[in-house]
Parts: structure tokens; C-alpha cells; sequence
């Protein structure tokens, strides 16, 4: 890694994309319709990084103060930042009773033509393809920490990337993927029907792809890239039959007809709903890396740091947590379809938490958090606490992104190393660094009053309100799993800044603390970890909380607010609070008790090292039974059937005939005219005889 080359300096840049929103608002634009500059100023911004990159790559200034187009995807993202500061400000401004708050904004209506339909008559000129704009507290909310995230991890992204020899020439790349992929978020945020939402889900899956990849001469990387791409595809089929029987059921996609009526006066079928929520979930499953197609999302790590974040702390994997609250007035209707959303997020919970504790890849480590973190979103949503778990996705955004970008600073500091067992004993060479992961890890255990404090446990305590036998369930795997998560991201911390300096390629001295321009959005992220559940709880959890999610969420039976028993209130946060001694006695100062049980259970240590088999259950269930397929129309059909007769077979035919015909060009004229008078003696012959 390089040094720092004054990157904050250049932040005045972006000044010009910033004023863009205030100029609009000067000259009278309503909020609503300038909606369209979050989506189309990173949309446009793609080309031109690629473009310009293409043609000015290596260029002083290109490279030196637009940093390989990093400025100009900061500038868009800031725009698209300010546009949706505005339209939050705006909305909640001008509508102080919530009683009745979707609205949609039209962009654009276009592909307007008549249907045939079946008796061969034309119905009369209907748009179907309509972009707008859906607006409720729920897209909003999302819209706010998409944007705001985006604009800082770009920002992250100065200095990390940029500083860095093995992406010299190549950033131009990357920023251009980041700005659409982001393009790919607010659009599918703010999509005013399923069509829309699923084709920019689908321009981030092809990002993802693209920003894992980034790194294409690594093998690891490559194939981390193509796992998750066609992990995501199997929820993307998934989701594409859920969006058929929806039509089906409600001759739209729009949300607007969808959830005015999701029962239509009750003459839904209840088992066509339910197949298509399922098909919905497991879209869900697929593309939020859940149990069991949870695999791509580890391998995703090797991608740049900026993109784990991306990935995990945004909308990309919490998409899906969006896409079932959104989804909350047909839910409601299908008990079966929420008993599996929270038996799934049950599993995935405990899964990534147990796997989480014996990985050593830094990035890793946060990534399995990310799934279990998720598992809890899942089933909060199962158990009907839909305003919970997207109340723990606002939290959590702000501890992930600062643990990911945190954990970037301590790769950078590293050169590269990600190892935890190679570090250590770094907290004074990194003491701003130090001070904010430390932040993150206690917002993310849930320690008493940070952010994570307040929205894990109320998903606990919700679970636990709802009275039933899987709601108890789903509240003690829930404290489980908390304990469980303190204890790995303990484990991370005191391996990484405590005990002794482990790293034998790099001297302790060549250790160095972060530019100001990468710490700068860590303390933003920060000051979010710590603020954010204390601010927010009232309003999005607490009991006027549905004037809030009033118009956004559906709840068919009242939320309860029901006491809770002292024990319960105190269980995890007591456990959360004793796992920091336990973790710092068992990893940093007595580690002989921990290589003994491991010596001693290596079956157990092997089968959470190798995150309980999956992806060797995969690779047997599905990758060999498929290469074998492909092996087999490789060889009998491409080459033995369709080669053998079709080009191949027409080309051998050709040259043996030219071969067999090769043999009457003898070059001598004898032999030429004793063929001629062969030939008119056949002639001659046929003639007479006829």
C-alpha cells in the first residue's frame, strides 16, 4: 500500500454534484420528481467512468486528482445521497399523519401497445412498463442507508484502492461497476412493482459478480465470482415463478393492486398465495445468502474490502429481508409461509454463528456474522415483528459497514494479510483503527446500550411475546446465537489488536495507522453504531411505531406490547457482557485450554472449520452430477453426434472425396485421353440404345 497523497483534499471535486440538488430545489423541482436523479446520476456516471478511463488511463490527471474516476462516482453518489435526503425531509415534512402514506411518482410510461386477446379481439392501449417511483416510510428508511452507505464506502474506497500497486491502472473499473451496482440498489428500492425490483436486483447480481471477479487473475477469485452468480441464479428462477402465480392471482405486478386487496374480499386462493410466497421466499433465500444457499456469500470476500461492504452492510444481501416486509399484506395470510421464514432464519442464525467461530479469514469472520445477522432479520419477519427486523437492518448497517471498512484499514495496515493468527499486538500502532472496530464489535454482540443492544434484543423479545411453541423456539436460539456471536467477534478482536505480534513477513514497524480519508467514513459509521438504535428505537419498535410503518407495513393482528419478565430482559445482555472476559481468558491468555479441546474434538473442530460440510454436500449432490452430464453431451452429443455428422463429417467427406478425386489428376495427357474416350464411349453407347 502506498501513502496517503492528500485524497481529502480532492473531496472539493464533488462540490459540483453536490450542488446539484439544491440548484433543482431553488428553481422550484418537487422532491418526488427529481426521485429520478437518485437512479439516473449513477446511471449515467457508468459509461462515462469506463469510457473516460478507457481513453485517459495512466493520464496525471485522471489518475492523480479524479483517482481513476473515484471523484466523479463519489459526485454521483453524493448527488443521488442529497436527492434522497431531500425526498425523506420532504415526505415526512409535508405528511405529519401517516394514516395513509404510499404514494407513487411516474418517471416515465412507455411500450404502450394493444393485447390480443383470446377471442382475437384488441383491448384497448395499456402501459406495461411503466417506471416509477413507490414512496413509503419502508422505501425510504432503505433508501436513506442505501444511499448513505454508498457515498461512504466510495468514499473509503479513495484511499484504499487507490493506494494499492496490484490495481494500478484498473480502479476506472471498478468505480464504474461500484456506481452501478448502486444504480442497482436505489432503483430496486424504490420500484413501484415486482417487474422492477426484480430487474435491478438483477443489475446488482451481475455487479456482484463483476466486483467479486475484480481481482480475474486470481483462481479463487474468478470462482468465487461464478459460485455466486449461479448460487443467486437459483433464487432469481425461484423468484420468477413467485412473480407469475402473483399475476396469475392478481392480474398485476403493481404494487398499487397487489396490496390494496391482498385477500380480494377473500377469494384468494389460500394454496396458490402460499406457492407463490414460497417461491418468493426462496428467491429471498438465494440472493440473502440464507440456509442452505448461503454458500456464495463467504467466497464473496474476494472481492476488495469496499465491495464485502457493499455487499453485506447496503441492500444488496438484506434485499431480501426488504423484499418479504414489503411483501408483509400477503405473508399475513399464510401462517405456513411464516412458520418457514422463521424455521429458515433459525437455522441460518445458529449455522453461520457456529461456523463463524473457528474461521480465521478477518473478512470471513464478518461475513458469517452478516448471514446469522441476517438469520435474525428472517425470522423477526416469521414471527410477524416486521417493523423489528427491518429496524435491525437499520442498525446493523452502520456496525457491519464499520466492521467491514474497519477491517479493511487492518488489511491495509497489513499489506494484504488477512489471517488473524498473523496479526496481533497491533492496538497501539493502530490506535484510531483499534477504538473503532472496538465500537463495532460491541454494537454488533448487542453490549447494553449501542445500537445492536436495542434491535437484537427486541427481535428476542418479540419472538418471545408471540406465545407460541415456535416463537420460544426462535427467542432461545436467538439468545444462543447472541452469545455465540460475542464470543467470535471477541475472538476476532483480541487476535487481531491483542497478545503478541504474530506476523513473520511483515516487522511490526512497517504497521501503520490509515489516511484520514479512510478513517473519516469509519467515524461517520461509528457515531451510527453507537446513536443509531438509541434514536430510532421509539419510532420504528416502539408503541406509536405503527404511525409510523402505518401505510408500509401490514400487520392483520395488533403488534403486542405485552410486559416481559425481568429474567428474560437481563438473560442476553448478561451473557453478551461475561463473554468478553471468557473470550480474552480462552483466546489471548490461556490458548492451551482451546488447543487441547481442539486436539480432543477434531471431528467437531473439522466439521465447523469446514462450515458443516454444504459445500462438499453440494459439490456431490449437484456440481459432479452436472460436470458428469456435461461430460456426457460433451463427448457423445457434441463431439460423437453433432461434430461427427454435422461440420466436422461434412469436412472429412469433402476432403476424402477431393482425396479420391486427387487420384484421376495424373498430369500426363495419355491418361486425360483415354478418360475423353472413355467418356464418349459411354456416351455413344447411351445414345444408341436410346
Amino acid at each position: 500500500m502506498g501513502e496517503n497523497k492528500s485524497e481529502l483534499g480532492l473531496l472539493v471535486y464533488i462540490i459540483p454534484f453536490l450542488a446539484i440538488v439544491p440548484v433543482m430545489h431553488s428553481q422550484g423541482w418537487d422532491s418526488s420528481e427529481s426521485a429520478i436523479l437518485i437512479v439516473a446520476v449513477p446511471f449515467v456516471t457508468f459509461p462515462v467512468i469506463l469510457v473516460a478511463g478507457q481513453i485517459y488511463n495512466g493520464h496525471e490527471t485522471w489518475k492523480d486528482k479524479l483517482k481513476e474516476g473515484g471523484i466523479l462516482a463519489l459526485g454521483a453518489l453524493g448527488t443521488s445521497l442529497m436527492a434522497a435526503i431531500w425526498l425523506v425531509y420532504d415526505y415526512f415534512d409535508s405528511l405529519p399523519d401517516f394514516a395513509d402514506q404510499n404514494s407513487i411518482a411516474h418517471w416515465l410510461e412507455w411500450v404502450s401497445f394493444d393485447l390480443l386477446q383470446s377471442d382475437y379481439t384488441l383491448t384497448s392501449s395499456k402501459n406495461i412498463l411503466g417506471v416509477g417511483v413507490w414512496v413509503d416510510s419502508l422505501t425510504l428508511m432503505l433508501l436513506f442507508v442505501a444511499t448513505f452507505l454508498c457515498f461512504l464506502i466510495c468514499w473509503f474506497s479513495l484511499g484504499y484502492m487507490n493506494t494499492d500497486p496490484i490495481n494500478e491502472d484498473r480502479n476506472h473499473r471498478f468505480y464504474a461497476e461500484f456506481v452501478l451496482f448502486a444504480m442497482g440498489m436505489f432503483g430496486m428500492v424504490l420500484a413501484d412493482n415486482f417487474l422492477w425490483l426484480f430487474i435491478f436486483w438483477e443489475v446488482m447480481g451481475l455487479c456482484s459478480y463483476l466486483l467479486i471477479g475484480f481481482y480475474f487473475w486470481k483462481e479463487s477469485a474468478a470462482y468465487a465470482a461464478k459460485k455466486a452468480f449461479l448460487t443467486t441464479r437459483v433464487g432469481d428462477v425461484f423468484l420468477m415463478i413467485g412473480l407469475l402465480i402473483l399475476y396469475d392471482i392478481y392480474g398485476s405486478l403493481e404494487f398499487s393492486v397487489i396490496f390494496e386487496d391482498p385477500s380480494i374480499n377473500g377469494t384468494v386462493d389460500s394454496d396458490k398465495l402460499f406457492w407463490a410466497l414460497l417461491m418468493l421466499f426462496v428467491g429471498a433465500v438465494g440472493k440473502s445468502a440464507q440456509f442452505p444457499l448461503h454458500v456464495w456469500l463467504p467466497d464473496a470476500m474476494e472481492g476488495p474490502t469496499p465491495v464485502s461492504a457493499l455487499i453485506h452492510a447496503a441492500t444488496m444481501v438484506t434485499a431480501g429481508v426488504f423484499l418479504v416486509v414489503r411483501c408483509s399484506p400477503l405473508f399475513e395470510y399464510s401462517e405456513t409461509a411464516l412458520n418457514l421464514v422463521t424455521i429458515v432464519g433459525m437455522i441460518t442464525a445458529i449455522f453461520a454463528a457456529s461456523v463463524a467461530l473457528v474461521q480465521n479469514d478477518i473478512k470471513k469472520i464478518v461475513a458469517y456474522s452478516t448471514c446469522s445477522q441476517l438469520g435474525y432479520m428472517f425470522f423477526a419477519a416469521g414471527v410477524g415483528a416486521y417493523h423489528v427486523a427491518m429496524f435491525h437492518l437499520f442498525t446493523h448497517a452502520f456496525f457491519k459497514a464499520l466492521l467491514f471498512l474497519g477491517s479493511g484499514s487492518v488489511i491495509h495496515a497489513f499489506k494484504d494479510e488477512q489471517d488473524i493468527r498473523n496479526m496481533g499486538g497491533i492496538r497501539k500502532k493502530l490506535p484510531y483503527t483499534y477504538a473503532l472496530m472496538l465500537i463495532g464489535t460491541l454494537a454488533l454482540t448487542g453490549f447494553p446500550f449501542l445500537s445492536g443492544f436495542y434491535s437484537k434484543d427486541a427481535i428476542i423479545e418479540f419472538a418471545y411475546l408471540r406465545g407460541s411453541s415456535l416463537g420460544n423456539y426462535a427467542a432461545s436460539i436467538g439468545i444462543f446465537t447472541a452469545f455465540l456471536t460475542s464470543i467470535y467477534s471477541w475472538r476476532l478482536f483480541f487476535k487481531t489488536f491483542h497478545g503478541s505480534y504474530n506476523n513473520k513477513n511483515i516487522p511490526i514497524n512497517e504497521t501503520h495507522e490509515s489516511p484520514f480519508v479512510m478513517l473519516a467514513p469509519l467515524l461517520l459509521l461509528a457515531i451510527g453504531a453507537v446513536f443509531s438504535g438509541y434514536l430510532f428505537k421509539e419510532t420504528f419498535i416502539g408503541h406509536h411505531s405503527t404511525d409510523f410503518w402505518q401505510a408500509s407495513v401490514f400487520f392483520l393482528d395488533e403488534i403486542k406490547h405485552d410486559p416481559i419478565p425481568i429474567w428474560f430482559l437481563f438473560l442476553t445482555p448478561t451473557l453478551v457482557v461475561i463473554s468478553i472476559p471468557i473470550a480474552y481468558y480462552y483466546f489471548i491468555y490461556n490458548t492451551k485450554i482451546l488447543d487441547d479441546f481442539k486436539k480432543t474434538n477434531l471431528p467437531l473442530y473439522y466439521f465447523l472449520l469446514n462450515k458443516w460440510y454444504i459445500d462438499e454436500l453440494y459439490e456431490k449432490l449437484f456440481v459432479f452430477p452436472a460436470k458428469k452430464i456435461g461430460s456426457f453431451f460433451w463427448k457423445q452429443g457434441d463431439l460423437g453426434f453433432i461434430d461427427r455428422f454435422g461440420p466436422d463429417g461434412i469436412s472429412k467427406l469433402i476432403k476424402k472425396l477431393s482425396n479420391k478425386a486427387g487420384l484421376f489428376q495424373t498430369g500426363f495427357i495419355y491418361d486425360y485421353a483415354f478418360a475423353m474416350l472413355i467418356g464418349l464411349s459411354v456416351l455413344l453407347t447411351y445414345l444408341i440404345l436410346n
